[in-house]
């Protein structure tokens, strides 16, 4: 007994040390034996990360307040899920709510766009000496692709507010998709190059790059290298198709939306199916509204409404949602006052809404609340490392798992966020 004892309080003061002196909450080999009992298996074998850039309003969108003056006037509406309502803004994602869960209770300290973007992605605050992976980057190198020749992440119509693979090496960051309708540009071998002159160059450049890694022990000069043959194989494989979302027919085209988010969405779908393991879809469409709120709202949600809608749709037809974790983030909510001065709403850390679907989690449930008027969170905060989290956990990522930075110091895939258990089924 008094061994277990001396045993016990060993542990403790590890724990206690790591927590103070490095910012890691729990050594792994600890944080996977107090977690296991009460962490849902994991289900998701794919993200599909949906940003909405610019601060989407809650009260405008999923956290409707009915019938009170800060709504403008815009009306709430009954959804799929039984006693849940959201705005009259979204009446097709209305019929999609017996498939979501809403996180009503997000909280921030970051209420300026790049710290928040940023906190959104990382899990960490932005500082001047370390830029901090994004989740799709923990996910490739802690999980690896399922399909050995697209990438395991990929980023369609990102911003330059991206950190892309942060201090992991480069060929953990996320390929880039600019525009989602063109598919993978500048993938195809040249018409005046012929096959046998390409598979010389390509073994001349591995030759090459093969020596130049030796010589060099920076890790980026194997990152680059390991780009560039991951490149060339992908030019040679029919999985290049999957980039093209013409393949689909007319009617699954029009249900998605000709808009860029809708063909983002579309082709995530796709990436997906594919065996792609973490793809980010952005808006392009920017909802920091300060000004004309009504107007600004009536004219962007339309199109992110029917994308989103369809997305979920179109993978629960395919049975793909069960095993695809569907995430909406935006890096803060907004004001619940419209200004009388410019008739928008301003920058609010203080609470807003993201929601999750498939991937294991509930349908029809609403996590936390805000208060009366959408101001401050009533019951049950969860932060962006929170939420992170429990996309790690859903993935089957170890969330205590340590990785250094190139100076040494520890990192975790969502700082000291705690999964949020209570989203799983």
């Amino acid at each position: 007994m008094k061994s277990s004892l001396t045993d016990l309080s060993r542990r403790a003061f590890v724990e206690r040390f790591v927590k103070t002196f490095l910012g890691v909450s729990l050594l792994p080999g600890l944080a996977a034996s107090r977690a296991s009992a009460a962490a849902p298996r994991a289900r998701a074998k794919s993200v599909i990360f949906l940003y909405l850039r610019g601060g989407l309003s809650h009260i405008d969108t999923f956290d409707p307040k009915p019938g009170r003056p800060e709504m403008g006037g815009v009306q709430a509406i009954g959804t799929s899920a039984d006693g849940v309502q959201v705005s009259e803004w979204f009446p097709r994602m209305a019929r999609q709510m017996h498939r979501v869960s809403l996180v009503r209770s997000m909280t921030s300290t970051q209420g300026i766009h790049e710290l928040g973007a940023y906190s959104a992605h990382t899990s960490y605050f932005m500082t001047p000496t370390i830029r901090h992976p994004g989740l799709g980057s923990w996910a490739a190198k802690l999980l690896g692709a399922e399909n050995r020749v697209l990438p395991a992440n990929v980023l369609i119509n990102g911003g330059p507010q991206h950190p892309g693979s942060g201090f992991f090496p480069a060929h953990l960051a996320p390929l880039p998709i600019v525009d989602p309708g063109a598919g993978l540009q500048n993938s195809a071998r040249p018409r005046e190059v012929s096959e046998a002159d390409f598979n010389r160059r390509a073994a001349l450049a591995r030759a090459m790059g093969s020596h130049f890694v030796q010589q060099t022990p920076h890790r980026d000069a194997a990152a680059y290298l390991k780009i560039q043959q991951e490149a060339a194989a992908l030019m040679r494989s029919e999985d290049l198709k999957v980039f093209d979302i013409a393949r689909e027919d007319a009617r699954t085209q029009a249900a998605y939306g000709s808009h860029t988010f809708g063909k983002g969405c579309l082709l995530a779908r796709r990436l997906v199916e594919a065996g792609v393991r973490f793809i980010e879809v952005e808006d392009d469409q920017n909802w920091d509204t300060h000004n004309d709120q009504l107007r600004s709202m009536r004219l962007m949600t339309p199109s992110a409404d029917q994308a989103m809608a369809a997305l979920l749709e179109d993978l629960h037809q395919r049975g793909l949602l069960a095993s695809t974790l569907v995430v909406m983030a935006t890096e803060f909510g907004r004001t619940p006052q419209i200004s009388t001065v410019t008739a928008g709403r301003g920058h609010h850390p203080g609470v807003f809404t993201w929601w999750l679907a498939g991937g294991g989690t509930k349908g029809g449930y609403v996590h936390g609340r805000s208060d009366a008027i959408g101001e401050t969170v009533a019951e049950n905060p969860v932060t962006m490392p929170d939420l992170n989290a429990t996309v790690a956990l859903a993935l089957g990522m170890d969330v205590g798992h340590v990785e250094h930075s190139p100076s040494g110091r520890p990192f975790t895939v969502a700082d000291k966020g705690q999964p949020v258990t209570a989203l799983f089924s």
